[in-house]
């Protein structure tokens, strides 16, 4: 049976309610799970009570994983929320999953992928960039490569980025994301107080710029409240963000790569996966913490 992974980080988010699993690729592996794909996280913990709080939970909702323990604390990340439900983060230094160790059980896995979602966050350190690196390079060339850029304080650089999308075949990416990576990688400078993606026909030039560059198959592109685009070289989808009671958005966008990716490995188009996606995304801004089970309506 193949496997659809999440790589890189997997923590605690500290909310103010209380501490969650959490971690982009984690929450990408088990929202896939959740759509009858052998979802799978990789990542590294500590020899430690939250380390080992990881292992139970994926084991308990029987999501399969990777998790070399190493010397370093499992991972943590302070989540505080503004009157929107907009998470900040600070991140802890010098974790666990900061030093993910390639082994001969991530590489078997590899040679039996057909997704694999990563980010920038786990390629701060040299350690788990090169892990993340490998294991792209020995997955099947027709797998789908999903950099979900997840830009987080100061810790990405030109370099990252250019080089993972030379890897990725899916860029996902937010609005104000957009406007990093266009004035980093296109030279488009950022103008003071608006987002590109404000000028709609300027957004899908420059996203198209980054298709063509990259050679990627999609570019998916959300922007808050108003919307979401995906994009090909010749096609896109549009669908405005639903109005929904906000509990917190954390995770949200995982949920949403997560959903997208599922729908087309299970065939769906691009519309269809998009829709869904976004239906996803807006019941998991309407629970607590970036794991919720989902309602069988949105499963089917």
């Amino acid at each position: 049976m193949k496997y659809v992974v999440g790589l890189g980080e997997a923590l605690f988010d500290c909310l103010p309610e209380g501490r969650k699993l959490g971690g982009a690729p984690a929450n990408f592996a088990y929202h896939v799970s959740q759509f009858g794909l052998n979802g799978c996280a990789i990542s590294a913990i500590g020899d430690d009570e939250l380390g080992e709080e990881i292992v139970e939970t994926f084991e308990k909702v029987g999501l399969n994983h990777i998790l070399p323990v190493v010397e370093q604390p499992t991972g943590t990340v302070k989540v505080t929320l503004d009157e929107k439900g907009i998470p900040q983060y600070e991140i802890c230094l010098g974790v666990a999953w900061d030093n993910i160790p390639l082994t001969d059980a991530m590489l078997e896995v590899a040679r039996k992928t057909e997704a694999i979602c990563f980010g920038s966050l786990a390629q701060r350190s040299e350690v788990s960039r090169k892990t993340i690196q490998a294991f792209l390079d020995a997955a099947p060339k027709e797998a789908l490569r999903v950099f979900d850029i997840n830009l987080r304080q100061n810790w990405y650089t030109a370099e990252v980025i250019a080089e993972s999308l030379h890897r990725a075949n899916v860029l996902k990416i937010n609005d104000e994301e957009l406007d990093v990576v266009a004035t980093m990688l296109l030279g488009i400078p950022s103008v003071p107080g608006k987002l590109i993606a404000e000028d709609a026909e300027k957004t899908r030039l420059i996203c198209r710029d980054l298709i063509a560059k990259y050679d990627l198959r999609m570019l998916i592109l959300t922007c808050g409240a108003i919307g979401s685009y995906v994009f090909t070289a010749d096609d896109e989808s549009y669908v405005k963000t639903p109005k929904v009671k906000v509990a917190d958005t954390v995770g949200a966008g995982d949920s949403f790569t997560a959903t997208f990716t599922a729908q087309i490995l299970l065939g769906k188009s691009m519309h269809e996966a998009h829709e869904k996606a976004v239906a996803v995304s807006a019941f998991v801004c309407t629970q607590n913490g970036a794991m919720p089970v989902l309602p069988k309506e949105l499963k089917e």
